[in-house]
């Protein structure tokens, strides 16, 4: 499927959502609450059959955090990235490692360290950072290090 044909897919599945133009891949943009039912669907809808969630990450922008999804059909070829704004304040968002079991350590990873909360998440705690940095979040650019010095 070429990308207009996804994008078309896509619009029809949540029209809400809106794009980004001219990137390799196709971009997609949706709301948190938006997130779980597209997801699943991104899963099972036989055209699309996105079944490898290869990269999860999240990106601080001071005024809000963006969770960034990048996912493959390996059995279509055909690549795609979702993007959810979150609120820097409270930043809440469902997990997909009930549908894609690669993002359960991902998840854990952007808890610790940007503060993400995963709904429904098996097993949210620290995964590389040690005991007693629970809650301090590293990757925020609010973060300060006082050993360091380090503030971005």
């Amino acid at each position: 499927m070429q990308q207009e044909e996804l994008k078309i897919k896509l619009s029809a599945l949540l029209p809400a959502a809106t794009f980004e133009e001219g990137g390799e891949w196709l971009t997609m943009q949706v709301e948190p609450t938006d997130w779980p039912a597209l997801a699943n669907n991104l899963l099972t809808e036989p055209t699309l059959n996105f079944n490898f969630l290869f990269c999860l990450t999240c990106v601080d922008w001071k005024t809000h955090l963006t969770m960034v999804y990048h996912l493959s059909s390996r059995t279509f070829g055909h690549n795609m990235v979702v993007k959810v704004k979150l609120d820097a304040a409270k930043p809440v968002i469902a997990t997909v490692s009930d549908l894609w079991r690669t993002a359960e350590f991902h998840e854990r990873e952007v808890y610790e360290m940007f503060g993400v909360n995963f709904l429904n998440h098996p097993d949210l705690r620290l995964l590389i950072l040690p005991d007693g940095w629970e809650g301090k979040n590293p990757l925020r650019k609010d973060f300060v290090d006082p050993i360091n010095m380090i503030k971005l």
